[in-house]
């Protein structure tokens, strides 16, 4: 199939720039990715999808998908208000007032569970939670990054590295009257979301692969070592969540976890063409339109340059993606109001035809659009709103 002649009849008439999902693809990742999990739940990673239609459909294609794991209070309120439940704060929460609001929804019966990493969130939730006369649930964060002379590999999250850190915290839970310890995450980033299969690296990724692998097993037995000694206090955890989309293989063996946080895998941008270990479908993306001409082998497009966040890298712009054989040029990348491209021998485009591009990262794509044209059978069969086109903007 020609893919770009499919998107180009299908989105005909369409005023670019514009963003799309492609149902098909999207409905194939989700039972790709049901099936990369196991035995395991799948939780999903609302930051990475940003569009409460979608997490729909996900959710409601399989059983194995259950919760969702947002990203700020002010966005568990606005699941919680438009139906969704099983929600768990990603991060730590410290506004009082958006915090609040959680209490009235958790006091109607949803279950929201707050993220934290030390004994001071802990007696902020705690004093909350007594204004309120209500208990809180609670789930810890354990570091799972890994220090080697000279490298931090990991990301820099919580302070609790090993049960010496997780001892007190937990105690001071279970004796708490306010708060209710119902889990444990470790989040593995430096699996999940580092590739190993960048172009022009290979000593670099023969490195990041022997990495990922003693990371893998530190990171198994850290999550081990929390879940045998936290029994042994008597707490009854309700789930031990781990990794994400790029470590669903190995999170997936571990017995101690029940469930598996997976986002990005759904849309699978332009990051995930780095992995060695998976390949899921490019599913979302959006079109910007050829308005010039410089020379024979180049077009300039209105529009496109839509970065992700992080470290500053060529790995973070935005990628064209159809038709095949247009590239960004070195100096000016994806830009603000214009994007030059470079065309390969064979590709001809005309003024007003749309280039497809897709995003380095998932969710911060649906940050630049109000809507997701949703595309299934060669038509389009709906439009989304995303978190933007609903009037929100969380972070």
């Amino acid at each position: 199939m020609d893919k770009y002649a499919y998107y180009k009849q299908a989105f005909a008439g369409l005023p670019m720039p514009y963003a799309y999902v492609d149902l098909d693809m999207l409905d194939a990742n989700a039972k790709a990715i049901a099936q990369a999990a196991g035995s395991k739940k799948v939780r999903l990673a609302s930051k990475s999808i940003r569009c409460t239609e979608v997490l729909r459909r996900i959710l409601d294609s399989d059983k194995v998908y259950q919760g969702i794991m947002c990203y700020t209070a002010e966005e568990a309120a606005f699941l919680a208000r438009h139906g969704f439940d099983d929600l768990l704060l990603g991060y730590p929460q410290w506004h009082q007032d958006a915090i609040a609001e959680l209490a009235d929804w958790i006091g109607q019966g949803r279950s929201i569970v707050f993220m934290i990493d030390c004994l001071e969130h802990a007696a902020h939730l705690e004093k909350i939670a007594k204004d309120r006369g209500i208990v809180f649930a609670v789930c810890i964060d354990l570091d799972m990054s890994t220090d080697y002379p000279g490298l931090h590999f990991g990301v820099w999250r919580s302070p609790i590295h090993g049960w010496q850190q997780l001892q007190p915290l937990a105690e001071h839970i279970l004796q708490s009257s306010w708060l209710k310890l119902e889990g444990i995450m470790g989040y593995e980033a430096q699996v999940a979301g580092v590739g190993d299969r960048m172009p022009g690296s290979p000593v670099k990724n023969k490195l990041v692969s022997w990495l990922k692998k003693q990371s893998i097993a530190e990171a198994a037995k850290r999550r081990k070592e929390a879940a045998e000694k936290l029994a042994a206090m008597g707490a009854e955890l309700r789930f031990i969540n781990a990794g994400g989309t790029g470590s669903l293989d190995s999170s997936r063996l571990e017995a101690c976890v029940t469930e598996i946080t997976a986002g990005s895998g759904f849309y699978a941008p332009g990051l995930f063409d780095y992995y060695a270990s998976f390949r899921y479908q490019p599913a979302a993306g959006y079109a910007v339109e050829v308005v010039r001409r410089p020379k024979d082998n180049m077009v300039t497009c209105m529009s496109g340059g839509y970065t992700a966040s992080g470290s500053a890298g060529p790995e973070k712009l935005p990628k064209p993606y159809l038709p095949e054989g247009v590239i960004l040029t070195k100096l000016e990348g994806a830009g603000e109001v214009q994007t030059p491209l470079l065309c390969k021998e064979g590709v001809r485009l005309e003024l007003g035809d749309p280039v497809y591009f897709r995003h380095a990262k998932a969710g911060e794509l649906c940050e630049r659009f109000k809507t997701l044209h949703a595309v299934s059978q060669g038509r389009i069969v709906a439009e989304y709103a995303t978190y933007r086109g609903m009037g929100e903007c969380f972070v």
